[in-house]
């Protein structure tokens, strides 16, 4: 049996991450789609703009064709479709992580010594001496 992601932090290793980089875990109410309406909404842009439409103009015969054209559909979604939503202020979504993977990368610095390679861990300096 899979252990819980909830309950006590010192208990659960997933809360205890959560806590440690200071993130609010919120959970969905079970068979109540309004309580994650980003994920929906998202499933009911791929179903209108994509699988409705797919299915209509192809007959797919197997699941990698149709994963194939899915991807398309993502990769355009992402980066080069500009959105509307709350943080993107008509950024693509790929543009959007772009412009603030630096916060994270700040963040990792603040939280970490910089490292050199005579710092990596041991197992790296074995596998590179042994080969």
């Amino acid at each position: 049996m899979e252990p819980s992601h909830c309950g006590e932090r010192q208990h659960h290793e997933y809360q205890l991450y959560l806590a440690v980089e200071n993130i609010d875990h919120s959970r969905t109410r079970a068979k109540s789609p309004q309580t994650n309406g980003v994920c929906e909404r998202f499933h009911r842009t791929m179903q209108d703009e994509f699988y409705s439409v797919a299915f209509r103009k192809k007959l797919y015969s197997s699941l990698e064709q149709l994963q194939t054209d899915l991807n398309t559909w993502l990769e355009e979604y992402n980066q080069t479709r500009p959105h509307s939503g709350k943080y993107f202020f008509g950024k693509t979504p790929m543009q959007t992580f772009l412009d603030s993977r630096y916060l994270a990368h700040e963040k990792e610095l603040d939280r970490f010594p910089v490292m050199t390679s005579a710092d990596s861990h041991p197992r790296a300096q074995r596998a590179t001496s042994a080969s």
